[in-house]
């Protein structure tokens, strides 16, 4: 790609409609420094998200696709999503080696460094950090906690009733700001000195649903309600969205962070972006809208 007579490298984004990807595009966008590639199954819905850079139609379960659709690119932010589908990570590397991709960033989880941690999802994200450690390619991991904006879940409660219901919660996590995510991985893909590295990325401390809810209803101006669901309500609700595997996983994570193990904080987000990491209230702030009476449910992140 050229820029007034300069070459520009060209990093590709697999996951680029999801929660980490549109930022990651939004943050290489502004930064003018390389060319923005999309690898995306429904090029309607980039162009629905305004996202910036060139969109390629391409399937995680079809290497050959991926592999023209990454030919020329420099680095690549690997995002997948499917823990029973571990072809993905595989298919994706294949491609990058066969088009000669440099450098990939994977999105992976905190969750990986807990021994007592052996569920199906933490399993095939330490599966697929070795696969990118041993792949050839220069590598950088980002492991983030639990995603600020998983609290988006509860905008239609919010909204409509006031409430909140949710499992566990008095017991913590360190969650982090999606934006802080995207923001190390946009320096990963671009700066050479990440390569080999891992950051821990979480929040300025770890909180609770219940400090969570508190914070919200402080910005929103609105007193919010709590309520405790039972295992068994959680597991219901989990079944209608996700296969067994998933629902026993979400279940041992839940019990693990009512148990502690989800509120370390770590300095990722500071040696990958160089400041400290945005607080809860700040994204509080940042999606009050999603929260108002009126406003469409928004999607939100596992």
């Amino acid at each position: 790609m050229t820029d007034h007579g300069r070459t520009r490298p060209v990093v590709a984004l697999t996951g680029a409609t999801g929660t980490i990807g549109r930022l990651v595009a939004h943050g290489l966008a502004a930064t003018g420094e390389a060319g923005v590639r999309l690898l995306v199954r429904d090029p309607e819905k980039a162009a629905r998200l305004g996202l910036p850079g060139h969109v390629v139609p391409a399937d995680l379960d079809a290497p050959g696709g991926l592999t023209r659709a990454l030919e020329g690119a420099h680095a690549l932010l690997v995002v997948t999503a499917d823990p029973l589908r571990a072809r993905h990570d595989e298919n994706v590397l294949d491609a990058a080696r066969a088009a000669g991709v440099r450098r990939a960033v994977k999105l992976s989880a905190l969750a990986v460094l807990d021994t007592g941690a052996q569920d199906v999802l933490t399993r095939w994200q330490r599966d697929n950090e070795e696969r990118l450690r041993t792949s050839g390619l220069e590598w950088t991991l980002l492991r983030p906690r639990a995603f600020m904006s998983n609290a988006l879940g509860w905008a239609a409660s919010v909204r409509d009733h006031g409430v909140v219901r949710a499992l566990h919660g008095a017991g913590r996590n360190a969650c982090v700001d999606p934006r802080d995510v995207a923001d190390a991985a946009v320096r990963a893909l671009l700066d050479p000195a990440c390569a080999g590295r891992a950051y821990a990325l979480t929040g300025p401390e770890p909180l609770s649903a219940e400090e969570q809810i508190a914070t919200l209803g402080a910005v929103l101006g609105r007193e919010l309600r709590y309520e405790e669901l039972t295992e068994a309500q959680a597991i219901e609700a989990w079944r209608a969205r996700y296969p067994e595997p998933l629902v026993h996983a979400l279940l041992e994570s839940a019990r693990r962070q009512r148990d502690g193990a989800k509120t370390a904080v770590a300095d990722g987000v500071r040696e990958a972006t160089g400041r400290a990491p945005r607080d809860f209230a700040d994204w509080a702030r940042a999606h009050a809208g999603a929260f108002a009476p009126g406003t469409p449910a928004p999607g939100a992140s596992a």
